[in-house]
């Protein structure tokens, strides 16, 4: 096993071992198409292709404009990337958007705990030398089995309510967390009782910052070890970043509301600002 990241090094040393599985997971968000244009120009050696709006997400609607795919259409799409039981997976994006935390977060909630993120992304990786091709690759699907969730995503119904005792965290930059801009959904502010925990600051550049330091993150937000805490950010994506975070801190597992403030904005629930 692994832990829940590597660095470029480690990766450069096992590239082209049989059970390992190398997954691009680059986005640009609001340019559909634009992701695996990037992975055919240039991306980590045998690395497969995920897209963040057709594979890591469902089609956007009632519960949020990245929603979680079904079991059958996530299944589906990771073994199209060549992922099966015995395959440890390395997920990378440019430099920590959230589409590598966000696979990861979703094979963990499929049962499949053998995946990483490449600390630095595709960043990291070419700043240190490593090696790139572009065009296609030749991937042999994959065994991949979802599985039984591994928790229970938040509800907005269960945030409503207010009645967990969970701290809730957004992941969204200062000015969209206090509502004082709001470039994409039609309301702005945040979840009433939300700390603000920018995504961005967890992983400047992309790479992560030392366990103690998130740990010290968290806990000024008020999350311990062993302390239940939910993520949220615009749409489900980013807020996966802060699940990584916590995971690499060792405060534990943290729960993801999905459908983010895309969902709990257009179900027309109360708002913070300021």
């Amino acid at each position: 096993m692994t832990g829940p990241l590597v660095t470029p090094d480690w990766l450069r040393e096992r590239l082209g071992g049989p059970a390992l599985r190398i997954v691009d997971c680059r986005y640009r968000l609001g340019e559909p198409g634009a992701g695996e244009a990037l992975w055919r120009e240039a991306h980590i050696p045998g690395a497969a292709f995920m897209d963040l709006d057709r594979d890591l997400a469902g089609p956007p609607g009632e519960r949020g404009r990245h929603p979680l795919p079904e079991a059958a259409a996530f299944e589906a799409a990771a073994r199209r990337a060549g992922i099966g039981a015995d395959t440890l997976v390395v997920a990378y994006d440019e430099a920590a958007e959230g589409g590598a935390a966000r696979l990861w977060w979703l094979l963990r909630q499929s049962g499949h705990t053998d995946v990483t993120v490449l600390d630095g992304g595709l960043r990291g990786w070419r700043e240190q030398g490593g090696e790139l091709r572009g065009g296609e690759e030749q991937i042999q699907p994959g065994d991949f089995r979802s599985g039984a969730p591994a928790d229970e995503p938040a509800s907005p119904e269960e945030l409503a309510r207010g009645d967990g005792g969970a701290i809730l965290l957004d992941a969204r930059v200062p000015e969209r967390y206090r509502g004082e801009v709001e470039p994409i959904d039609p309301v702005a502010g945040r979840i009433p009782g939300a700390v603000n925990m920018p995504f961005g600051e967890l992983a400047p550049g992309g790479r992560f910052l030392p366990p103690e330091e998130l740990r010290a993150r968290f806990e000024a937000a008020g999350v311990a070890s062993g302390d239940e805490a939910v993520a949220y950010c615009g749409s489900g994506v980013t807020a996966c970043v802060v699940a990584l975070a916590g995971e690499v801190a060792g405060i534990g597992a943290t729960r993801l509301y999905p459908g983010s403030w895309s969902e709990w904005c257009a179900l027309g629930l109360r708002a913070e600002r300021g």
